[in-house]
């Protein structure tokens, strides 16, 4: 993680540590200029993790000083749950895998419905929660036949039993923050994905992972608000955390 303290400055200072790969590459090639004018100075330089300084000058004579701390570990933090790699003696189910939605109606729900209904032999739906498009949520429990559905906006719950009448499975509903909290732990599923946005995401999978749940996150705030506690709690009842959104996939990949 990059840390910046920033204050008006016309001459910089800026300490990191270094690590191998592209980084050294750049700090072997010598002095670089920056398109201020600015030149990148390394004092000293070792290919493995090592402290290099940097001086920014600016033309102006005035002095004042940015400090950025820089570190880069050589793999996860002590606490992260695990790599994205298949362990047969975990499976704990036949046929396909039975997973939850929380957002259900949002981007990452609607895309994970689609992969869902793609590959009917891989994943069945057994809970879902939404907000408060309830014609949506209404067509996805008509088409997956989930066990459980809850709607975040309890007003809406009457408008969803009218759209879900005549269904041919009708399944539980339960209305409000505590109906996303039991679809994130519902007991047939195996894995969580968390598509719901921002921080109501982040109790619902609290949940799923007390209850042992592997967490398929596509919440931000889970890891930025609550990794202290989510992240040993994930470890504590071994539970996975895989990213299921670009951004921290693509961290998590690297």
């Amino acid at each position: 993680p990059f840390h910046f303290w920033q204050q008006r400055s016309s001459a910089m200072a800026l300490k990191v540590a270094s690590f191998p790969g592209e980084l050294s590459s750049l700090l072997d090639s010598g002095t670089t200029r920056s398109r201020r004018g600015a030149a990148f100075r390394p004092r000293q330089h070792q290919h493995q993790l090592s402290k290099v300084d940097f001086t920014f000058q600016r033309r102006d004579k005035r002095a004042a000083y940015l400090r950025t701390c820089c570190s880069m570990q050589q793999g996860p933090p002590p606490a992260w749950p695990g790599r994205a790699v298949a362990e047969p003696e975990r499976r704990s189910w036949e046929g396909p895998k039975p997973i939850s939605i929380v957002g259900s109606t949002g981007s990452i729900g609607t895309q994970t419905l689609d992969i869902v209904a793609e590959n009917p032999d891989k994943f069945r739906v057994v809970a879902l929660a939404a907000g408060s498009n309830v014609t949506l949520l209404a067509d996805q429990v008509k088409t997956f036949k989930p066990k459980l559905v809850a709607v975040r906006n309890e007003s809406l719950l009457n408008e969803l039993k009218e759209a879900l009448a005549g269904c041919e499975e009708m399944p539980e509903i339960i209305p409000g923050e505590q109906g996303v909290i039991e679809v994130a732990r519902h007991p047939d599923a195996v894995t969580v994905v968390t598509g719901i946005v921002g921080c109501a995401g982040l109790k619902p999978t609290v949940a799923a992972i007390e209850a042992g749940k592997d967490i398929a996150l596509a919440n931000k705030e889970t890891l930025i608000a609550g990794g202290p506690f989510v992240l040993p709690l994930a470890h504590k009842h071994n539970v996975k955390i895989l990213p299921a959104d670009s951004e921290h996939s693509a961290i998590f990949q690297v």
